[in-house]
């Protein structure tokens, strides 16, 4: 029997012009989307080079300067440009600390349309303002990107509804279901054979159709074949999970506009309010503190801490005194002041900012946990780690460029405090900074979506079992 099903549900795609049709759209919407996300990712990228050439032009100029000063021949700048003074090289030549693309990143815009790709830490700057968010158009923020995890998590479960809402209604409305009801299969089985060749002629489309568009756009599918081995199986998985619930609908109600207007409400609550809901919830259950408050505790506290900037500088040497050992330390300028007060703003601040970032990390830590119960954020979240462009990732970045800048700090405060002159020779020294990307853990929860879809297949074999026997009893 799955030897004819096969055959004629081939034959009558091929007649509907089904296969055709999803071939083409799918080869449209793929298309589109992988452009239109590889033109963020190469903007991404020209702004990083961009900042990056910036910097090695400046550091050119830097270097024959101290190889000038080096050689003893006097330089045409002014003495507060002169880079001889290491608070202008931690403060004129910061490092570019970026974030790059990983291959993948056009798979998902996720959080890349709302973070800064890259930072530049200095000596005298501060951590609360260092800048880790960029301007964006309202209108893109509220409906977002088109890009290939739009297609996917929003289009493609249309898609299947088209494909699959009226596999066993169409037979009943047009008569033939008495027909099939006399062949020795169960109705259920053979409404699930039916969606599962739709199910594998739909995955061989998408299959055929990524493989042509990652080709067209150069992706080499060689070297990344394990980053698009692991797409294409969140595909499967989201699917599937699709075509499940087509067949619970198909067994379990007997109208073509039912089963549509039901597979539509199973969309609009999976993909777009159970979203909306998590996300609201998370709000409530961890509220975040007042950023305006906590901006105005830091700029009190810099005021205060100004009026008292000798007592500090005082306090902070005797707290080091392996910066108070050379005599010239006692000719105290405006950094020394200045860092030994950063320092004790950031010390007091230091409860009021983790607290803000532990509320943030908990919101982030709720939603994860129960994004189970929305299979669009699970594929989400699955198709954003892939690209590298989820919140963990953006996370991990702004965490790692603090550690950078709190090294790049360190690196310079003993020159300031033992007033000793920068030179060539202390370059290649710097601290250099390389993004580390955050491992990808969405496996489990994918396994989980699978694993419903299969809960669901059964509960629908065992329930109907019941409510057949239920029947005949009471009959």
């Amino acid at each position: 029997m799955l030897y004819y099903n096969f055959k004629y549900e081939w034959l009558l795609l091929i007649r509907n012009r089904w296969i055709q049709l999803l071939t083409i759209l799918l080869l449209l919407l793929f298309g589109f989307a992988v452009y239109n996300g590889i033109q963020k990712v190469d903007a991404r990228k020209q702004n990083i080079t961009t900042a990056i050439s910036e910097f090695k032009a400046k550091e050119t100029e830097t270097l024959k300067v101290l190889d000038s000063i080096a050689k003893g021949f006097k330089v045409n700048k002014s003495r507060w440009l002169i880079p001889s003074r290491p608070i202008v090289i931690g403060n004129l030549l910061p490092r570019v600390v970026n974030m790059p693309a990983k291959p993948t990143a056009f798979i998902a815009t996720g959080q890349s349309d709302l973070f800064a790709h890259y930072v530049k830490p200095t000596v005298a700057g501060d951590d609360l303002s260092m800048n880790y968010t960029e301007m964006t158009s309202p209108i893109q923020l509220l409906f977002g990107s088109f890009d290939l995890a739009f297609v996917i998590i929003y289009l493609l479960p249309l898609l299947i509804i088209a494909f699959s809402f009226n596999v066993l209604a169409s037979e009943r409305e047009s008569g033939t279901l008495k027909l099939l009801a006399s062949q020795p299969i169960l109705i259920r089985t053979w409404v699930l054979q039916k969606l599962a060749l739709r199910f594998f002629w739909l995955l061989v489309c998408i299959s055929i159709t990524l493989v042509v568009v990652f080709i067209i756009f150069s992706f080499n599918l060689m070297e990344n074949w394990t980053a698009f081995a692991t797409l294409l199986a969140y595909i499967i998985v989201y699917t599937l999970f699709w075509f499940v619930l087509a067949f619970a609908t198909n067994i379990w109600i007997h109208s073509s506009a039912k089963n549509a207007i039901a597979l539509i409400g199973f969309w609009v609550f999976f993909v777009l309010l159970s979203p909306s809901i998590l996300n609201q919830m998370s709000n409530s259950v961890y509220p975040m503190p007042s950023r305006t408050l906590m901006l105005n505790q830091m700029r009190t506290l810099k005021a205060e801490a100004t009026k008292k900037q000798d007592e500090i500088l005082d306090n902070y040497l005797r707290d080091h005194p392996e910066y108070a050992i050379n005599d010239s330390t006692q000719t105290r300028n405006f950094y020394h002041r200045y860092m030994a007060t950063q320092n004790l703003v950031k010390e007091e601040l230091r409860p009021v900012v983790e607290k803000f970032e532990t509320q943030i990390d908990n919101q982030q830590q709720w939603a994860h946990t129960f994004s189970w119960l929305s299979p669009a954020l699970t594929i989400q979240n699955a198709l954003n780690n892939l690209a590298g462009t989820s919140e963990k990732d953006y996370q991990a970045f702004r965490y790692q460029s603090l550690e950078f800048a709190q090294e790049w700090r360190d690196f310079f405060i003993p020159y300031l405090f033992k007033n000793e002159k920068f030179k060539k020779s202390d370059y290649k020294n710097l601290p250099s900074f390389e993004y580390k990307y955050m491992q990808n853990t969405s496996n489990l929860r994918i396994l989980g979506l699978l694993a419903l879809s299969f809960v669901i297949v059964l509960l629908v074999f065992v329930l109907k079992r019941i409510k057949q026997q239920i029947h005949s009893t009471t009959s």
